[in-house]
């Protein structure tokens, strides 16, 4: 029983040989084709089914719809599984308390059952959901995340500011374990607004000399605004260099330039799964990390797959997880589209664009689907003195639904702006959208950007 630790049961050597990172990736992928990808996809999907079967979540799943152990032969099977979402997981949970019947530590013999590592969601959208994990797939993900830091650029000689929460939330822990396990660089977890008061982080960051901001690009950004009014110059008296972060709403461009040019990378993931896509330094879309992921983009009404360059849900399979906690068809109900074309680095795997929006958070104005975080990013990409803060109001005005834009903007407001804006929305979005023009500061009590990992960016008032 004690021989069996983390570090055993984390496999360092296959990790280090099926996963490449650093000045192995992507040469070790170089010339690898899509046949030989979807090989080594068999393989390894073959092994999470096998051990999935024995976890009562997906023989209740599963056995729900008819679904034996024979009907599931590859991944072209696939569609014919049931995807599930955070709703089937907390239900789990309340039925099997504490942590639900997903986990599968039972299915491995006593003396070689893995430990389950526990986090949660931050519990922005109701009760957190427990986020469970073994040595391997732990380590799995933080390779992952460490690939897409270290072809960014990132190196040991970094001082990297980190503004994910902490506490039991898994995003601060897991950039936290990829960071000093795979890059190596120093690590400063100062956490959300609501952890490391804004203007304190400032000085954090200008005493230990933060070279690297990682996290949601909304905080990152405000952040700089807070550095000025502290009296410092982004990029010279705080030496920021680099920035890999979820970018939502927030363009890289604005983002570099509120940072006096830092390099900006995105990248896209879940809790559950960690880093699914991320983009390199080729900047043409995020690629999938299909040497771990399943990735199906599908219709959010109909749950098949749409044609390539057409909107649709992620639906994860983790091909790693065959230790704790098998992730097979999870909709995470966050949209994207397919980049079409080969892969410049020449390795086989997809690109996406990252993170459009959510399905489940999706506005119909008019017979028009509407996504807030495109609204935004369209408000700020038009108007060079927006903040980058924004959120979407929606109320009905009789039998008819109407929409309200506010954004936040800088200094003198000049003649017929809101006019400009709206015409913008009308013509890319196919829809009348109102805009209000609001002063520096005045949204974060309704977006909540200090406190939460995920600013809101809608406030449905429909009654």
């Amino acid at each position: 029983m004690a021989a069996f630790d983390y570090v055993t049961a984390m496999q360092p050597e296959a990790l280090r040989r099926d996963y490449p990172i650093g000045p192995d990736f992507p040469g070790a992928l170089l010339g690898m084709s899509r046949d030989a990808l979807r090989a080594r996809q068999e393989r390894d999907f073959g092994k999470v089914m096998d051990f999935a079967w024995k976890v009562p979540f997906y023989q209740r799943l599963w056995g729900a719809r008819g679904i034996e152990p024979g009907d599931i032969r590859s991944l072209d099977d696939l569609p014919k599984l049931p995807s599930y979402d955070k709703a089937d997981i907390m239900a789990s949970v309340a039925e099997h308390p504490p942590i639900g019947d997903f986990h599968g530590q039972d299915a491995h013999p006593e003396d070689a059952r893995p430990q389950i590592i526990f986090h949660t969601t931050s519990g922005t959208t109701g009760k957190p959901q427990p986020l469970l994990f073994g040595p391997k797939s732990r380590e799995v993900q933080n390779r992952l995340l460490a690939r897409l830091y270290l072809a960014a650029g990132m190196t040991r000689d970094d001082v990297v500011h980190s503004v994910y929460g902490h506490g039991l939330i898994n995003g601060g822990h897991y950039v936290r374990e990829t960071v000093q396990h795979w890059v190596g660089a120093r690590f400063m977890s100062a956490g959300t607004g609501t952890e490391t008061r804004s203007a304190q982080q400032v000085f954090i960051m200008k005493e230990f000399g933060a070279t690297c901001i990682i996290g949601f690009a909304d905080y990152i950004k405000r952040l700089s605004d807070v550095a000025r009014e502290e009296g410092f110059v982004p990029g010279r008296d705080i030496p920021i260099r680099l920035i890999c972060a979820h970018l939502g709403s927030e363009s890289q461009a604005s983002l570099s330039a509120a940072w006096g040019g830092a390099a900006v990378y995105d990248w896209y993931g879940v809790g559950d799964t960690g880093i699914i896509a991320g983009e390199f330094p080729d900047r043409t879309g995020m690629h999938v990390m299909e040497d771990a992921h399943a990735l199906e983009i599908a219709d959010p009404d109909t749950g098949k797959p749409v044609e390539r360059g057409r909107l649709g849900d992620m639906i994860c399979t983790c091909l790693f997880k065959d230790d704790i906690f098998p992730i097979i068809r999870f909709n995470t109900h966050d949209v994207t589209e397919e980049v079409v074309g080969e892969s410049p680095l020449g390795i086989p795997f997809r690109r996406i664009k990252g993170f459009l929006g959510r399905s489940d958070n999706m506005v119909k104005l008019r017979g028009i689907n509407l996504f807030p975080t495109g609204i935004g990013a369209l408000l700020v990409e038009q108007c060079e003195s927006a903040t980058g803060e924004f959120i979407c109001r929606v109320r009905r005005d009789g039998t008819r639904d109407a929409m309200t834009a506010h954004l936040e903007v800088r200094g003198e407001r000049p003649d017929g702006l809101r006019e400009k804006l709206e015409a913008v929305l009308k013509t890319r979005l196919g829809v009348e959208v109102a805009v209000a023009l609001e002063a520096p500061g005045t949204l974060a009590p309704l977006t909540q950007v200090e406190s939460r990992q995920k600013p809101i960016r809608l406030l449905d008032e429909r009654t």
